[in-house]
């Protein structure tokens, strides 16, 4: 079975990102085409697991991260769970704040300790994804 390809612009379409957005993330090596032809009127194409880093990216930043921070998180949700990209894919994580690191720490997420932290008034934002379900609906119609 052969893997789709969508171009910069399906991508861009597909999971809500604007083509500057993919040309800067690609450009800072957050999300690197599957095929990025080099030279002018280049061919750039992206695989249904770059999507989901795609939105993942787009997820981060709509809930306050910075560039910095969403990058990071995509990154270490590659290294904490590799196959995050994978519709099968389940894991549950949140994005919890670490008072001795002063810093957001990327943890599986837990209730008690969501709602530990909620209650102290430090930040908790969680990472779990419909994006499988979002791309599968979006592919669909395009």
């Amino acid at each position: 079975m052969s893997e789709t390809f969508f171009t910069s612009k399906q991508a861009s379409e597909i999971t809500g990102c604007s083509l500057r957005q993919l040309q800067y993330w690609r450009e800072k090596g957050v999300v690197v085409p599957s095929i990025s032809a080099t030279g002018t009127g280049r061919s750039i194409y992206y695989s249904r697991s770059e999507l989901v880093k795609l939105a993942a990216m787009e997820y981060c930043l709509s809930v306050g991260l910075s560039f910095e921070a969403a990058a990071t998180t995509v990154k270490r949700l590659e290294e904490k769970q590799p196959e995050f990209t994978n519709p099968s894919s389940q894991e549950r994580f949140m994005l919890w704040w670490d008072s001795k690191e002063r810093s957001l720490q990327l943890v599986d997420f837990d209730m008690e300790k969501a709602i530990a932290s909620l209650k102290a008034g430090e930040p908790v934002i969680p990472v779990w994804f419909q994006i499988h379900q979002q791309l599968h609906h979006k592919l669909k119609r395009t």
